[in-house]
């Protein structure tokens, strides 16, 4: 059970925020894939800037691949109905932060992750990079024993000095069939420390 490493990582980061433009003092931001429309789900991609315009919560998302979906997969399901975020053809994605609703460059103390179906402990990883690119921590996800289980990891920081977050989800992109040991993974929810411009707006 993940839910007690999930809400100690809340309460480290602060209180949830609203999903509004502007930045707040202290708190966090988070992003599930329940509210994302209908228009903007699979078969569609995903914009890569949906939760810092649609939805201004301060993230944009790159991948080498074509894009991201969103869909709750046959490929990878759980016992709840949640949307995970699917990268299509990647398994790689990276995750810049913003003032949310805004183009003012941010970063923030920490970032966590949901994940499911975990199956080997060196498959996925998060990487957290300063804005001149020095990476400040790499680690992996452990893996959940079973089929359809959740795995979740968080790093926080003293000072909000994460510029840039890499995501590794596994070893085989959905729709691939497993071989090799490799590993289907898919994501959840994001955990977020309120994102902190770089700008001095004094």
């Amino acid at each position: 059970d993940i839910q007690a490493a999930v809400d100690a990582f809340r309460i480290d980061l602060g209180n949830l925020n609203p999903n509004v433009a502007g930045s707040f003092a202290n708190g966090r931001r988070e992003i599930n894939w329940d509210g994302v429309p209908d228009g903007f789900a699979a078969p569609n991609n995903l914009p890569a800037n949906f939760f810092n315009s649609n939805s201004p919560r301060g993230v944009v998302f790159f991948t080498p691949g074509s894009g991201f979906q969103v869909s709750a997969d046959s490929d990878n399901p759980t016992n709840t109905p949640i949307e995970f975020e699917n990268l299509r053809p990647s398994t790689t994605m990276e995750i810049l932060f913003f003032v949310p609703g805004s183009h003012v460059p941010a970063t923030t103390r920490g970032f966590g992750a949901v994940f499911t179906d975990v199956d080997r402990d060196d498959s996925t990883k998060i990487e957290y990079f300063d804005v001149n690119g020095a990476l400040l921590a790499s680690e992996f996800v452990q893996r959940a024993h079973g089929n359809e289980t959740l795995s979740f990891l968080g790093v926080s920081f003293t000072n909000p000095d994460v510029f840039l977050v890499r995501i590794t989800s596994g070893g085989v992109r959905l729709g691939e069939k497993k071989h090799g040991g490799k590993d289907l993974v898919v994501m959840d929810d994001f955990i977020y420390g309120e994102p902190v411009s770089l700008v001095d707006e004094s």
